[in-house]
């Protein structure tokens, strides 16, 4: 159940944490309908004898290219708490190329938006200008790494900005940088204390202010609007978005939000992922299952970023 006498610190690592379990959860089941899903009790980090694993190759309790941008952002925050975007980019440009914030070196998926915007970086375009930003360049790349965003303290306009910031390197679209200023203001309300609900309707009604009556007001419409369409676990920002938030409002512990996510089929780790951040923040690091966190790979990275940040 929910705490909200959590310390700040304790939140923050269990939206980390809740990140990149959901994340790694869901790789063996990802490009699945959900309806060979196995039933939710048989989800597990390592899936039951006889279902056709996603990514075979990779171990179990392995994050994905979310997990690993998340980390990527993350690093540079802690190096610039402005965020420096060239750094951001060079960051995601060294795990594309090398691995880096991988448990092993190895990267095993990337979206497309997000290889056409690193290859253009690799060619030389600024950071500001490689996102892709076509109506149809709304995946779920820069939705999926944005938590850290709201890690540090600051205000409701900053951590919109920041958000909003982050995403242009992949996905230059408005349509996505409002689904992630919409995910990390109802963050920011969680890690604050709110319960999940008001922080969710807390974030709704900032996008609608902020951005309600301006050039952008049809799309903050659209993106506020689909709340009351089916979740489908896909690959779309929008119905990232409101699937993981669906998740997180329609459970009460952390391991039944993330195998919900897991439920959905499709993007399935990126789901958990979106989802398992939010609700590592809302019920904490100890909340968190202990089984999964036991055979998590790569937590000596995370706790060397926990140490400088």
């Amino acid at each position: 159940m929910t705490n909200r006498n959590l310390e700040r610190s304790e939140r923050i690592r269990g939206g980390l944490y809740g990140l990149l379990v959901g994340d790694a959860l869901g790789v063996p089941y990802e490009f699945h309908d959900a309806s060979e899903i196995p039933d939710e009790h048989e989800i597990e980090m390592a899936p039951s004898k006889g279902f056709r694993r996603a990514h075979s190759g990779v171990p179990i309790g392995t994050w994905s290219d979310d997990g690993a941008q998340a980390l990527c952002l993350l690093d540079s925050l802690r190096r610039d708490a402005s965020l420096n975007l060239a750094d951001f980019a060079g960051q995601l440009l060294a795990w594309y190329e090398a691995g880096h914030m991988t448990p092993d070196g190895k990267v095993f998926d990337v979206g497309i938006q997000t290889r056409r915007a690193l290859d253009a970086l690799r060619r030389g375009a600024d950071a500001t200008k490689s996102g892709p930003n076509g109506e149809r360049d709304n995946g779920n790349g820069a939705l999926m790494r944005c938590l850290p965003v709201v890690f540090a303290p600051k205000s409701l306009d900053a951590i919109i900005e920041m958000a909003m910031r982050q995403g242009i390197v992949t996905h230059a679209h408005i349509r996505s940088q409002l689904s992630c200023a919409l995910y990390a203001v109802a963050g920011a309300g969680i890690l604050d204390g709110l319960p999940a609900m008001e922080a969710v309707s807390r974030a709704e009604s900032e996008v609608h202010r902020q951005f309600g009556e301006t050039e952008h007001g049809d799309e903050a419409q659209l993106v506020l609007g689909a709340r009351a369409e089916p979740s489908r676990g896909s690959g779309y920002v929008v119905d990232s978005l409101w699937s993981a938030i669906d998740c997180l409002l329609t459970t009460n512990n952390y391991e039944a939000c993330v195998r919900r996510a897991v439920m959905l089929g499709n993007d399935t780790d990126t789901t958990a992922c979106i989802a398992g951040g939010l609700a590592g923040l809302l019920y904490g690091y100890e909340a968190l299952p202990l089984r999964w966190l036991e055979v998590l790979r790569g937590k000596e990275i995370v706790e060397g970023l926990f140490n400088g940040f």
